[in-house]
């Protein structure tokens, strides 16, 4: 059985589960939520020297990190990665443009507004540039979503999965203005519509 080490919380994690859910893979859950201690621990690092979840274990032993090249996998051969080139690259270009544009603006303002340890953080010289970040990159998603019901054309994709992670609660938990996207809004109702999708506080039966 796969196991997948990850954290509740976490938009990055709930990517890979929310896709597991899709195809319908039984997997082993390992909570590594924050703070506790779970990925600094040796039996963790182990196996993954990068201390980071979400983490991936195949049947074999073989481990894939980060949450991107998980879903690549898992998705390779579904309905969730296309098999042309072109309708390929386009989802490997958003996917790309999440973790280089869109991440680092709405997931970093989100945590630090919501985990403890951040607290720190949370100055206007530091959350404000994020806003303006995050905005622009949401822009872009409802340039696209204007044009096609999802990111990468007429099908759900692991591009949808990958950017609905943290997007779905940018309003809520980095005070992002999504009234101002409405094309993004009707595409997170159009993405939680399609059966199979579980929410971010799902986790698997214990096995």
């Amino acid at each position: 059985m796969l196991t997948l080490w990850s954290m509740p919380s976490s938009g990055n994690s709930y990517k890979v589960r929310l896709l597991l859910a899709h195809l319908g893979l039984p997997f082993r859950h390992v909570p590594a939520e924050q703070g506790s201690g779970v990925t600094t621990s040796a039996e963790f690092r182990a196996i993954n020297p990068a201390g980071k979840v979400p983490l991936l274990v195949l049947e074999d032993g073989r481990t894939i990190r980060e949450s991107n090249a998980i879903l690549l996998y898992l998705g390779d051969g579904t309905r969730f990665v296309p098999d042309r080139r072109y309708p390929r690259a386009l989802v490997h270009q958003w996917m790309f443009f999440e973790q280089y544009s869109h991440e680092p603006a709405i997931a970093v303002r989100a945590g630090i507004l919501t985990y403890d340890d951040r607290a720190h953080l949370r100055s206007p010289e530091i959350l404000d540039p994020l806003l303006d970040k995050g905005h622009a990159a949401l822009e872009l998603m409802e340039r696209q979503l204007e044009a096609t019901p999802f990111l990468a054309g007429d099908a759900l994709s692991v591009a949808d999965i990958c950017l609905y992670a943290y997007t779905h609660s940018a309003g809520d938990k980095g005070g992002f203005e999504m009234e101002r996207f409405p094309a993004v809004n009707r595409w997170i109702e159009r993405v939680a519509a399609e059966p199979g999708h579980v929410p971010l506080e799902w986790l698997p039966d214990a096995v």
